[in-house]
């Protein structure tokens, strides 16, 4: 974790109709009330199954008792404000001191582990840092590593999320024991979060420092935005993918199965890239408050930085494959064409958002959809005989001579619809209308793709659920 990362990129944001942006905004305020004062977290998930061309190497679904440590048969605690003999305050300038507390570092008796942040009466801050025991993470000759994690950051925003630096990451394997060969070994920022921003930061570091061919203490950065909910709000899966069957040799980034950055071998000289990739990982988790990267967004912790927001992890999982494996989804598993599938269970998405339904059932819808949006459905599976109908519970209330198209595509945005149908004012963004269409045959898994597109840049349509038919 190092003491600056990339700066974020600039990420556009679409500008709803003022009623609808007030309705949202009320509507967030009711849920975030709720969950205060509820304290429920979100059902745990299992794990997704490897795909195609994949083994599992390493799992973690944070299974136990409420108020247990770690699996130390998997885990090592981090403890104190250094390594052994290592730069002070992890050499970040973070300040908290790390413990092996149960206070700082649990099990919630729902497949969650749980990193805390506490503030003691003195004004000293205590967290958790957890690796794996392992330190031999790398792909085979040929073929690739992925290490993903479904994780909800710390819950709190704004001034009360001053300090506050969440992280999962990776260090070369060389660096335990020895702590002073950084970044030569490499390290591997799959996540990292500072001040509550909506924004996850991925880097590599390598080289030397300062300087050097990797812009130390900066890395090779990019970041993206957490989209559906925020990246504080709800789980996101954090993922990273190091492809040694590609020429030249690269290392991936991805939320929620989109890659948003990558780093290629060619990208610094030979040497640099051998001596950061020419050995194991091992993988860490921790919360840390202050040090240099949250004093580049404002600084902090301050008095009005709020302790006790956890970092919550689902699961860490790592999968490797030999070469041909494709990338697996996030989810994991498949959905059935046949079935209805829930609007707002995307696995990726561009321009939307979410918002509670008043159509029967309740739930959420995909909302404030527009021209250009998109949401991604992996692993579609329409069975041997041929899908011939698409059908979607759709609203609107858009103005008179405000309409659009909703097209299904298949495996790629770019490829052709297979249908499509137009939807304008259906009498009100939830009064619901379920309208069917037309689609070439289609058998197989399939990822789909729901596009979206308008004459105008207005919103024209909320989406509730859809499925397929004979």
């Amino acid at each position: 974790m190092s003491e600056t990362s990339g700066m974020p990129r600039a990420v556009g944001r679409r500008r709803y109709p003022v009623r609808r942006a007030l309705v949202a905004a009320i509507g967030t305020l009711g849920l975030a009330a709720v969950a205060a004062a509820t304290g429920v977290a979100p059902a745990d998930a299992s794990a997704p199954a490897p795909s195609s061309g994949w083994s599992q190497v390493f799992l973690d679904d944070f299974d136990g008792a409420a108020g247990s440590g770690v699996n130390t048969s998997n885990w090592q605690y981090d403890t104190g404000t250094s390594y052994p003999g290592g730069a002070a305050n992890w050499g970040t300038g973070e300040v908290e001191t790390m413990t092996s507390s149960t206070s700082n570092v649990a099990l919630d008796g729902n497949g969650n582990l749980l990193i805390t942040p506490r503030r003691d009466a003195s004004g000293n801050w205590t967290s958790g840092r957890i690796e794996t025991k392992r330190t031999d993470f790398q792909p085979p000759a040929g073929g690739k590593l992925r290490v993903q994690a479904r994780i909800q950051l710390p819950n709190v925003t704004g001034a009360a999320a001053k300090g506050y630096w969440p992280a999962f990451w990776a260090l070369g394997a060389p660096f335990r024991g020895n702590y002073q060969n950084w970044p030569g070994v490499g390290e591997l920022d799959i996540m990292e979060n500072v001040q509550g921003l909506n924004t996850d930061w991925a880097t590599v570091h390598c080289g030397t420092n300062p300087g050097g061919p990797c812009n130390e203490t900066t890395g090779i950065g990019g970041s993206t935005a957490c989209t559906g909910t925020s990246c504080q709000a709800g789980f996101h899966t954090y993922a990273m993918e190091w492809d040694r069957s590609t020429s030249p040799e690269e290392i991936r980034f991805y939320l929620d199965g989109v890659n948003f950055h990558t780093v290629k071998a060619n990208q610094v000289d030979a040497t640099t890239w051998a001596n950061a990739t020419n050995h194991g990982y091992f993988v860490i988790l921790n919360v840390a408050m202050g040090g240099g990267f949250p004093g580049a967004f404002g600084g902090g912790p301050d008095g009005g930085t709020e302790p006790g927001h956890p970092m919550t992890v689902d699961y860490v999982q790592v999968l490797q494959s030999s070469g041909g494996g494709t990338t697996p989804p996030p989810s994991g598993g498949s959905r059935d064409a046949y079935g209805t599938i829930q609007a707002e269970s995307y696995d990726s998405q561009s321009g939307t958002t979410t918002e509670s339904t008043t159509d029967s059932g309740g739930g959420q819808d995909l909302g404030y959809v527009s021209n250009g949006d998109w949401a991604q459905y992996k692993g579609v599976d329409f069975g041997s005989t041929p899908a011939t109908q698409f059908k979607a519970r759709v609203a609107s209330g858009a103005p008179d001579g405000i309409s659009g198209l909703v097209e299904v595509r298949l495996d790629s945005r770019s490829n052709a619809p297979i249908g499509s149908f137009a939807v304008g004012n259906t009498g009100g963004w939830q009064t619901w209308r379920t309208v069917p269409a037309n689609i070439s045959s289609v058998t197989g898994k399939h990822d789909v793709y729901l596009t979206f597109s308008s004459g105008q840049p207005a919103d024209f349509v909320n989406v509730n659920w859809f499925g397929f038919a004979h």
